[in-house]
């Protein structure tokens, strides 16, 4: 008897204990927001960060498929007007309700953060005006008839205007006028160390699993994976494949998916003379042949993806040929993965007038994403096998790369982009569309590739209301997008999250990792 209640009251201690446990929450992320500014750059690290403070009016499952938040229900009462009905009894975590207002004012500045790398800017670009409607909706006006509207604004944070109002990057940096909807509240930022999140009570969504959380940024996989197993986090991000059965053995929980970022070559098509493009003496060469359509053809098929993915990789990635994985809008069957081949490749250069190639740099960042250094030095020795002459493989903190890649600094550098739409719309519009401001086209187009052909196309695509005929019109436009090159894809991500024993995780093809996805086992 006394044996059973000893057991009773351990089982109740272990109980308590992981109800303590549970109450604190430490991510070891793989990098760091350049700004806890929600509305500074839509790039995944600073996204991630904003979802637990921060909404938008959608959100999506999953695998992408689009779902109500602060918005609970739109409709298109013409093709330039849109009527959206927000989401009743939801208050910010200083307390204030939400209003129309605050949503009017966050799109409006979205438009205008200064100094971003990655603009909020083509997600409202086709928004007119905006106004108020019986307290609890507003009435979008657009430039265009712009079907996907609602999808688009779904990546923009809404932010209190009371509070966020007049305050600067470096002010909501500090904290200042922080104040969003999500489950959890700002607490503290130490740069290149963590920062510390407390739940937000008033958070209509109900009370979260964690009080308190904190994410630790940790670039090095060796490093996380060494703190998850010593205790000193909860879950890892980008767990390395190859402890991944280390992990398991030991009674850690693993989670993988395949994800919807494309990581894809960009080149400088647009400049008669490119930086890094030099002929057999290492002299600028001009004109520039990046810019013909059968060089980059060329380049393509000196990259085996296949190779690239089982042994560089690992087996973590999908080969890709187009910027879109199957399942969603735009996918086209017919664009397959090519197999390497250096005797077209040498072909098609020797076509071009390059028969002894020319000299190239690749430029990769270096803690943006697993293995993004090692593909920048694959890239290089398929070049130079190709017949090529590689210059170097050069790589840079993300913080400074993605600057220098904006800045047309590169000439030919690795990217990547994660899809957080139902189709291929957005990574067409925002990559490959000509760089257009006041169009809102081609923020992500660093490369500044431009067709006139293809921007035609894919605004007739955009017009299109009917979601099956407008899949169909953007399957086409990705097709004249392979048919150029415009960019190089070469696969998409396969990301592993790992937990310690008693903790779950759901993740999905959008990669965020977040503290809401985190679930406790009972």
């Amino acid at each position: 008897m006394m044996s059973m209640i000893m057991r009773l009251i351990g089982a109740v201690a272990l109980l308590g204990c992981a109800q303590l446990q549970a109450a604190e929450l430490t991510i070891g992320r793989s990098t760091e927001p350049s700004s806890i500014d929600p509305l500074f750059a839509r790039t995944g690290n600073n996204q991630m960060t904003a979802n637990h403070m921060f909404e938008s009016l959608t959100t999506t499952d999953a695998n992408l498929q689009l779902l109500p938040s602060l918005a609970t229900a739109w409709k298109v009462v013409d093709p330039l007007t849109w009527e959206i009905k927000l989401r009743s009894g939801v208050t910010f975590s200083d307390g204030s309700a939400l209003t129309p207002q605050d949503v009017i004012y966050s799109l409006q500045r979205a438009r205008m953060v200064p100094n971003s790398p990655a603009p909020f800017s083509g997600a409202v670009a086709a928004v007119a005006s905006v106004e108020e409607k019986d307290g609890d909706s507003i009435i979008i006006r657009t430039r265009t008839p712009s079907p996907q509207l609602i999808e688009t604004l779904g990546i923009v944070f809404i932010m209190s205007k009371t509070a966020s109002e007049g305050k600067t990057t470096a002010e909501l940096n500090e904290g200042k006028g922080l104040i969003g909807t999500g489950p959890y509240r700002f607490v503290s930022w130490r740069r290149s160390d963590q920062l510390v999140l407390e739940a937000n009570t008033a958070y209509w969504g109900g009370k979260q699993a964690f009080d308190k959380v904190t994410l630790k940024f940790i670039p090095n996989a060796q490093t996380r994976s060494a703190a998850l197993l010593s205790g000193q986090v909860d879950l890892i991000e980008e767990a390395p494949v190859n402890d991944l059965d280390v992990m398991r053995n030991k009674g850690f929980g693993v989670y993988g998916i395949e994800t919807g970022r494309i990581v894809y070559l960009a080149l400088d098509s647009a400049r008669t003379v490119s930086p890094f493009i030099t002929d057999a003496q290492g002299k600028p060469l001009d004109p520039n042949p990046l810019k013909d359509a059968r060089v980059r053809r060329a380049m393509s098929l000196m990259i085996d993806r296949n190779v690239l993915v089982a042994r560089l990789l690992n087996g973590s990635g999908v080969p890709a040929a187009q910027m879109v994985p199957q399942g969603l809008g735009g996918y086209d069957a017919s664009i397959r993965v090519e197999k390497a081949d250096a005797v077209a490749a040498k072909k098609l250069l020797t076509e071009v007038g390059y028969p002894n190639g020319f000299g190239i740099t690749v430029h990769t960042s270096s803690d943006r994403f697993p293995f993004d250094r090692d593909v920048g030095q694959a890239l290089g020795q398929f070049f130079s096998r190709g017949g090529l002459k590689l210059n170097g493989v050069e790589a840079q903190i993300y913080a400074v790369y993605a600057t220098a890649a904006s800045k047309q600094e590169f000439s030919a550098f690795v990217f990547s982009y994660g899809l957080t739409t139902p189709s291929v719309a957005n990574a067409l519009q925002l990559i490959i569309a000509t760089n257009d401001q006041a169009k809102g086209t081609g923020s992500f187009n660093r490369a500044r590739y431009s067709n006139a052909a293809f921007d035609a196309a894919l605004e007739v695509a955009l017009a299109e209301f009917d979601e099956a005929k407008r899949n169909a019109a953007l399957t086409k436009v990705a097709h004249l997008a392979h048919d150029d090159m415009a960019v190089i894809p070469l696969y998409f991500q396969k990301l592993y999250w790992a937990v310690r024993p008693g903790l779950t995780y759901a993740p999905g093809k959008d990669e965020r990792t977040v503290a809401m996805q985190v679930g406790v086992q009972k």
